[in-house]
C-alpha cells in the first residue's frame, strides 16, 4: 500500500457516518416535497461547498503516446461491452483499449421534474347480471407531471481522463464473487477487531464504511483518490489537507490480472466518474430557484450514463449471459440460480475485477510551472499558494453556473417544459432577462488544457 498524507485516524466515526447518509439522500434523491422557505430566506444548505479548499492531484501518471487497440464491442444499457478474445488473453491490448475509449468522457446531465397528485372522480356504468344498468361513482387519485426536463453538464467537463484504481484498503471486487482488500489503512485500531494482513474478505463493517465514504466524495464532488477526513470535512472549518490514497497497483498491472485469469464467466469492469462540483449544494440552490415559482413536489438527480466499460470472455455461454433476454428467460425457467452458484462457488466460474477506472473534473486545481507568479489584483478565489506550489482553479463553479442557468430554469418551469432535449442556456428566459442593456453573466472560458 502506497500512502501519501494519511490520518491514521479512521475517517468516519458514527456522527460522521449518520452525516454521510443524510448528505447522500439530499444530493441523489429523487423526492423533494420540503414546504416552500418563507420569503426572503436562503436555501439551507447542508453540506459545505469547500470554496478555496485546496485538493492535491491524485491518480496515475498521463500514459505515453499509444496506439489503440481496435477490438470489437457493442453497446447494450448505454455501456461499452466488450468479447474480444484479444481483450482476455494480453493485458497490453486490455490497457490500450481501455485508454482509447476512457478519452470520450461520460454523459453527465442535471433531470429537473415536478409533479402534483390530483384527486379525481368519475362517474362509471356497468351492467349487472341481471341485465340491468347501473352507473357507480369512483375516487381516485392521478399523479400530473407539470415540467420534466434535463440540463446537459457534459460540455462543462474541463479535465480528465485521470486514471485512477481504488486505494488497497477499499473494499472492491478484486478477481473474487466478494469484495475484498488488500490492507487494513482504513479500519478502526481496535486490538480487538484486529485482521489479518494481505488480501481478504471485507467485513460488513468495511463494506458500509466504504459506502458512506463514497457517498460523502459523490456529495462534494471529490476525487476517488481522496479519503473523506478528518472529520472537519463536514464540520464549520475547512480541512486544513486533503487525505491521498493511492493503490499499489496501477491500470495496467489489474489489466495483466485479469489476463492471466482462466475463470470462464469473468468481467473486468472500467468505470467512468466525474468529480468537481459540490451536488448537494447545488441541488438546494436549483430546489431554492424552483420554489420561487413552484409549490409541488419536486425531483432533481444528476444521471450517468455511458460511464461503464465492461470486458468480459468470448466464450459462447459468456456472450449468452450478456443478452438480456436470454437472462430473463433463464431467470423465468429458474436456471439462472444455478448459473450464479457455479459462478459464485466453482473456482473456474465467476470472477470480478472492479478496482479501476477515470475521473473527469467540472473544476479542478492544476499546478502551475515553478516560478509562476499570482496575478496582481486578483481575487476571485482561482489561485493560491500551496505546499505543491502556485495552483489555479480552472473550470466553472457551482455558483456561476447557477447564475447563468437560474434564469432559465425557472422559465423553463413557469412555461411547463417537458422534453427529452436537453435545454440551451439563454432559452426560456423570464421577461427581466430581456431588456435592453441587461448583462447576463458570460460562461467560464477554460484556458488550454494539457492533458
Amino acid at each position: 500500500m502506497i500512502v501519501a498524507d494519511v490520518d491514521k485516524k479512521h475517517p468516519l466515526d458514527d456522527g460522521l457516518a449518520g452525516q454521510a447518509d443524510a448528505g447522500a439522500s439530499s444530493s441523489y434523491a429523487q423526492i423533494d416535497d420540503l414546504p416552500p422557505p418563507p420569503n426572503g430566506e436562503a436555501p439551507k444548505y447542508t453540506e459545505r461547498a469547500f470554496e478555496n479548499v485546496y485538493i492535491p492531484p491524485g491518480g496515475e501518471e498521463p500514459p505515453p503516446e499509444f496506439t489503440p487497440y481496435e477490438a470489437e464491442y457493442f453497446i447494450s444499457g448505454r455501456e461499452v461491452i466488450s468479447h474480444d478474445p484479444h481483450l482476455n488473453d494480453d493485458g497490453e491490448a486490455l490497457y490500450r483499449f481501455l485508454l482509447s475509449q476512457s478519452t470520450t468522457p461520460p454523459e453527465y446531465r442535471m433531470h429537473l421534474r415536478g409533479t402534483h397528485t390530483e384527486h379525481r372522480t368519475r362517474f362509471v356504468s356497468r351492467t349487472d347480471s341481471k341485465g340491468n344498468p347501473t352507473t357507480t361513482t369512483e375516487h381516485y387519485t392521478e399523479t400530473v407531471t407539470d415540467f420534466d426536463f434535463y440540463i446537459d453538464l457534459t460540455p462543462n467537463i474541463v479535465h480528465g481522463p485521470v486514471h485512477w484504481s481504488l486505494p488497497d484498503a477499499e473494499p472492491a471486487y478484486r478477481g473474487e464473487m466478494v469484495k475484498q482488500v488488500d490492507s487494513n489503512d482504513l479500519i478502526l485500531r481496535d486490538p480487538e477487531m484486529a485482521q489479518p494482513s494481505g488480501r481478504r474478505k471485507a467485513t460488513k463493517e468495511d463494506i458500509k464504511a466504504a459506502k458512506e465514504r463514497k457517498a460523502i466524495r459523490q456529495a462534494c464532488g471529490l476525487p476517488p483518490w481522496v479519503a473523506v477526513g478528518p472529520e472537519s470535512w463536514l464540520q464549520q472549518q475547512a480541512p486544513e489537507r486533503a487525505v491521498v490514497l493511492e493503490s499499489s497497483k496501477s491500470l495496467r498491472q489489474w489489466a495483466d490480472e485479469y489476463c492471466a485469469s482462466d475463470k470462464l464467466l469473468k468481467e473486468f469492469t472500467y468505470t467512468k466518474v466525474v468529480y468537481g462540483w459540490n451536488t448537494t449544494n447545488l441541488r438546494e440552490a436549483v430546489v431554492a430557484a424552483i420554489r420561487s415559482v413552484y409549490n409541488h413536489e419536486i425531483q432533481v438527480s444528476f444521471d450517468m450514463s455511458h460511464d461503464k466499460i465492461r470486458i468480459r470472455p468470448a466464450n459462447t455461454f459468456s456472450r449468452m449471459l450478456s443478452n438480456m433476454w436470454i437472462k430473463f428467460f433463464l431467470w423465468i425457467l429458474l436456471i439462472y440460480p444455478f448459473i450464479w452458484l457455479y459462478k459464485r462457488f466453482s473456482h473456474h466460474g465467476g470472477g470480478r475485477w472492479e478496482v479501476c477506472g477515470g475521473a473527469y473534473a467540472l473544476k479542478t486545481w492544476q499546478v502551475q510551472p515553478p516560478g509562476t507568479q499570482i496575478p496582481p489584483y486578483v481575487n476571485d478565489g482561482r489561485w493560491q499558494h500551496t505546499s505543491d506550489g502556485v495552483v489555479h482553479l480552472i473550470g466553472e463553479r457551482e455558483g456561476e453556473w447557477f447564475q447563468r442557468w437560474e434564469g432559465t430554469i425557472r422559465g423553463a418551469v413557469s412555461k411547463r417544459v417537458r422534453t427529452s432535449v436537453p435545454l440551451q442556456s439563454g432559452s426560456y428566459l423570464p421577461p427581466h432577462m430581456l431588456l435592453d442593456g441587461f448583462r447576463p453573466p458570460l460562461p467560464y472560458v477554460s484556458p488550454p488544457i494539457a492533458y
